[in-house]
């Protein structure tokens, strides 16, 4: 067994051997050996990006036919200009745009359109009151009534609306005013509207000649090359959001045939943004195409028509469309009834009805709405 001072020594001679020549060696490498690994660079932190400004979006309002002559017109007269719009009226006044098909013409003018029509529409020039007072900023007036008067008619009718600056597209005193885009703007967002009617063929208009802008339901390049250039026009002259409108097809049918449907498709394919079609004096399915709202027949908003049984053609809808300046966001469908000459919300179990018919019908197109708050409700992705 080794003696205490024998095991210090040893202690000592180990401890050098451990401790000191390492530290001595270092020491003398130090200049050429690093004697520790560099640090990793710290992480770039990336400024923090401001947030984007919010983009700016309106609210469109969409009707369908408003038909103010007639025993509208005599309602007016004995009512006052607000009384065809019922509890409608704020909404088409809070919406930053309402848009609706004009579907008589505004004139004093008594000279009818022959061979004869089975109805002729028309109302009295105090009747723009009525419009002016909704805050209708558009009236398409390519349809089938728009020349039950002939050309002073229509000519009136455009007068007035000029004078107290309601846009409108669809007809002119010849085939160039006629196929020209209306062209509104709010909050910065430009809106253009193109406007056609399938009928009548003998309302259009020439070269020469005032009438409507008439087109045929055909994608043969011959007759939808004018759709197209209808849109692109539109765009040129600035618009966002390009609308097109169409009064097409025959009255009380509720689901649109494969051939309208085709050519719905190819008009958004064509660069078209909102569909806006009208006619059948009833409500039609709503299509989300690509992301994009064709709303197929948005029926009436304003009449004073026989109510069928079958149809219920007094059971409408107004088209609320909220967008920013590159697409549509959500639609909202606000049930109505119309009675006595006057629109009104629709209520209770008749509003039920109503929008359940609509969810059948749009459903059946791949469209699925939620009903909220009594309208029918849809977020486009």
């Amino acid at each position: 067994m080794a003696s205490p001072g024998r095991l210090r020594r040893l202690n000592y001679f180990s401890f050098a051997l451990l401790v000191v020549v390492p530290l001595l060696i270092a020491s003398c490498t130090e200049a050429t050996v690093p004697t520790r690994v560099p640090a990793s660079p710290l992480p770039t932190i990336p400024e923090e990006t401001p947030a984007e400004e919010p983009s700016p979006q309106i609210t469109l309002a969409f009707g369908g036919d408003v038909m103010l002559g007639r025993l509208v017109n005599d309602a007016i007269f004995f009512n006052g200009a607000s009384y065809p719009w019922g509890d409608v009226l704020p909404l088409l006044r809070e919406a930053d745009l309402s848009l609706v098909n004009l579907e008589c013409v505004i004139t004093k003018s008594e000279e009818k359109f022959q061979p004869p029509r089975a109805f002729y529409f028309r109302a009295h020039p105090r009747v723009i009151k009525s419009l002016t007072t909704a805050g209708i900023d558009y009236v398409t007036l390519a349809n089938n009534h728009a020349m039950d008067f002939q050309a002073p008619g229509l000519l009136e009718t455009i007068a007035l609306l000029d004078e107290h600056g309601i846009a409108h597209a669809g007809a002119g005193a010849n085939l160039e005013e006629a196929s020209l885009p209306a062209l509104l703007e709010a909050k910065g967002i430009k809106v253009g509207i193109v406007a056609f009617a399938d009928h009548f063929v003998e309302y259009g208009a020439s070269e020469d000649k005032p009438g409507t802008n008439i087109i045929r339901i055909s994608l043969e390049e011959e007759h939808f090359r004018r759709v197209r250039e209808s849109i692109q026009a539109a765009r040129a002259a600035g618009a966002d959001l390009v609308v097109f409108s169409i009064h097409w097809g025959p009255n009380m049918r509720h689901i649109p045939s494969p051939e309208f449907v085709r050519f719905a498709h190819a008009v958004m394919d064509a660069g078209a943004d909102i569909f806006h079609g009208h006619s059948a004096h009833v409500f039609q399915g709503v299509e989300i195409y690509h992301g994009k709202p064709i709303l197929y027949d948005t029926g009436d908003l304003v009449d004073d028509y026989y109510v069928s049984p079958l149809h219920r053609n007094d059971q409408q809808f107004l088209f609320l469309l909220t967008a920013t300046s590159r697409r549509v966001k959500k639609i909202e469908l606000v049930p109505l009834v119309i009675s006595y000459m006057k629109v009104q919300r629709a209520q209770g179990e008749l509003a039920d009805d109503i929008c359940e018919r609509m969810m059948q019908l749009s459903s059946s197109m791949g469209t699925e709405f939620q009903f909220q708050d009594g309208r029918l409700v849809i977020e486009i992705p």
